[in-house]
């Protein structure tokens, strides 16, 4: 920390373009008017990571050491504040923030929390086998007082289809093969849809037919507030702002 500035730490890599767009995030909700205005960052990009949802499904922990290694890693190299920008990586939040000696951010309660603030009361989740799984968005959605409604079996294959072969594989990525499933959701009462894994926000980045809320973008900002920046004021006019809650 040089002149009293806080250092974020993310950890990252998991994954590596879900990476990249959280740290977008992170600059373009900054209110800057100059390099020297933004925050300082620090990203470990550790794609070495295992497979959250594998270990998830598996009932193993193998993650957690390279989370905490992670963490560490950046402590050490100064961060003041962490975040982790993986939605099935907070399955094992509390050992994670336990290693540590510097505060973790929730993202999963954060989200909930927004979802309640923005007035919904039932929530459709898009997420990996794992993440639905492991009930964190349950758990979180039970504390704050939402309903939850998930994919059928048919949509929920879908959705892994497309996080798994075409983003993480870096392959054309066709968001159409997803509508019927959102539209399901809508009719058993879907008030918006939470984009539970980081790599759905590149999916339905610019579509203008549903409402989501990113994640992302909530742990985003409040990094941005618990670190003492100013956050800038979204635009409506703005291409993705128009049905992606920031």
């Amino acid at each position: 920390m040089i002149n009293g500035n806080k250092v974020l730490g993310v950890i990252g890599g998991v994954g590596p373009m879900a990476t990249v767009d959280f740290y977008k995030k992170i600059i373009e909700r900054t209110d800057a008017s100059c390099d020297q205005e933004h925050i300082h960052v620090l990203i470990d990009g550790y794609s070495q990571i295992p497979d959250r949802t594998a270990s998830i499904l598996a009932g193993d922990e193998r993650p957690l050491p390279y989370l905490v290694d992670s963490a560490r890693r950046l402590e050490s190299a100064g961060a003041d504040l962490l975040v982790v920008a993986c939605n099935a990586a907070h399955y094992f939040f509390d050992k994670l923030q336990a290693a540590c000696s510097i505060p973790l951010l929730n993202m999963i309660e954060l989200t909930a929390q927004e979802a309640v603030r923005r007035g919904f009361s039932r929530v459709g989740l898009l997420a990996v086998d794992g993440t639905l799984r492991a009930g964190i968005y349950d758990r979180a959605a039970e504390k704050f007082g939402l309903s939850l409604v998930r994919p059928d079996e048919d949509g929920q294959r879908a959705v892994m289809r497309i996080i798994y072969d075409e983003v993480k594989a870096g392959a054309p990525i066709h968001r159409e093969t997803l509508f019927a499933t959102l539209d399901d959701m809508v009719d058993r009462g879907s008030e918006c849809f939470i984009l539970g894994c980081t790599e759905l926000p590149l999916v339905f980045s610019g579509c203008r037919d549903y409402v989501f809320l990113d994640p992302g973008t909530i742990l985003a900002e409040e990094a941005i507030r618990a670190l003492g920046y100013p956050l800038k004021t979204p635009d409506p006019v703005e291409t993705e702002a128009v049905h992606v809650f920031n």
